[in-house]
């Protein structure tokens, strides 16, 4: 039996780049202190995110700063990794244009990046979409990635997982809901969804989901929170709730996927063919 610890934070970035720094150092001790192999950070962990998600609100002195992934700061990041693999997000800057992107890093560089295809409300205004899904190999294994609205889409984790993911890390800056939002961070209503697209991603692609996300206030964004290691059965293995900390769970990934897959095995079982819309046969 190998068990490899898996942690997701509920951390608070903004644009301060230096103290991004000192707070994934502190995340990455206190990880690393748990023997955790595979650590996720939030959206928007280097930089910060939109302050608000309405259509008047960002303009372009307030938006996150622009990284190129071969960037001083990425390495930088690596650097306090070392031999544990990161996930976290930046803004990331391919020639003109910006994406809210995805790195998975450790001490010999960058392992893999995505950038964020599905985009909320106004985010669309500021970045253009990613329209790749692809897995990694990392030194913890096979590894998708995805941010935030994308687990609303079930093909987004599907055709990670039919590409080989055995974890899935889903980073976030997921905000409570802005139109009837409850007192209670818990109860909100965007709380409850952001739950339970990590379990059912994790459950239909019987793989294991390490959900992380931002904490706390920025500009007109509150965030739910909810870090979490779900399963491949759909069950939550370790959560921070609303609270900011570290989610850390240890799995046998080989066998975990295994034992969920072995009598039924819904990527097996698949039949494509029949998921396109076919005109009605009249009689």
């Amino acid at each position: 039996m190998t068990i490899t610890h898996l942690a997701a934070a509920s951390a608070a970035f903004g644009r301060d780049l230096d103290e991004a720094y000192a707070l994934i150092a502190r995340l990455v001790d206190e990880a690393r202190a748990r023997d955790v192999r595979l650590l996720a950070l939030p959206e928007a962990t280097l930089g910060g995110y939109l302050s608000t998600l309405h259509t008047d609100g960002d303009g372009p002195d307030s938006l996150p700063p622009v990284l190129d992934v071969d960037g001083p700061e990425l390495r930088r990041v690596a650097e306090i990794a070392g031999d544990m693999t990161l996930v976290l997000g930046f803004c990331e800057a391919d020639g003109g244009t910006r994406y809210n992107s995805a790195a998975a890093v450790n001490g010999d560089g960058v392992l893999g990046v995505h950038r964020k295809v599905h985009q909320p409300l106004g985010e669309n205004l500021y970045y253009e979409a990613g329209d790749v899904y692809q897995a990694v190999d990392t030194p913890v294994g096979r590894l998708g990635m995805l941010i935030c609205y994308d687990k609303a889409f079930p093909e987004a984790a599907r055709a990670l997982a039919l590409d080989g993911a055995q974890v899935v890390a889903c980073i976030s800056a997921w905000p409570s809901s802005r139109t009837a939002g409850a007192a209670d961070i818990a109860e909100d209503r965007w709380t409850k969804r952001f739950n339970l697209f990590d379990q059912a991603r994790a459950l239909e692609n019987q793989i294991v989901w390490v959900a992380a996300n931002q904490v706390g206030t920025f500009g007109s964004m509150r965030f739910v929170a909810n870090a979490k290691i779900v399963g491949p059965g759909g069950d939550v293995l370790a959560t921070t709730g609303t609270d900011a900390g570290l989610a850390i769970a240890g799995v046998d990934l080989d066998e975990a996927l295994d034992t969920a897959r072995r009598s039924m095995f819904h990527l097996r079982d698949r039949r494509p063919e029949t998921y396109v819309m076919k005109a009605p046969v009249h009689a």
